[in-house]
């Protein structure tokens, strides 16, 4: 009998606990807001490098071409050119929003939910493919910039 009540007690204390971690995900998805995404969208489209005729970059947020179908596959479910990206600015945005909430939301999970950390890891990721990689030099530069962009177009608390 006691191991049938210690089975019990251990088989309710597994299902509070399974329980109460299913609770917190949607708290930490949560962690990143829609204010957050188009202000992080925003200072990367402001810090992106000016455009240039063949450049081999698409839009105001400077895609390489390489990324363009594979973003709009992931977030639209059809398959889009460089050349679609680039004279469709509402199709871009969204696309480049959908890739940036992924991402922050990522980079909120890699960096203990530090919003700034988040965002200039963001920053590094969209210039380099690698959240970690901004430590010197010019990208690192470029992080900064994004962050401090992002703090201006940030609604205050």
């Amino acid at each position: 009998m006691k191991l049938k009540s210690i089975a019990k007690t251990n088989l309710l204390l597994s299902s509070l606990i399974i329980s109460l971690g299913w609770q917190t995900l949607p708290a930490a998805a949560e962690a990143v807001t829609d204010a957050q995404v188009s202000a992080l969208v925003e200072a990367l489209r402001q810090t992106a490098p000016p455009q240039t005729p063949n450049d081999g970059m698409y839009s105001q947020w400077q895609v390489l071409p390489k990324n363009i179908s594979r973003w709009a596959k992931f977030c639209t479910k059809q398959d889009l050119t460089p050349q679609q990206f680039e004279a469709d600015a509402t199709k871009a945005k969204s696309i480049v929003t959908c890739i940036a909430r992924d991402l922050l939301r990522d980079e909120y999970k890699a960096s203990n939910n530090n919003e700034l950390s988040a965002i200039r890891r963001a920053a590094c990721w969209w210039m380099t493919g690698e959240s970690a990689a901004c430590k010197s030099g010019a990208t690192a530069t470029y992080a900064d910039k994004v962050v401090s962009v992002y703090q201006q177009q940030r609604p205050k608390k």
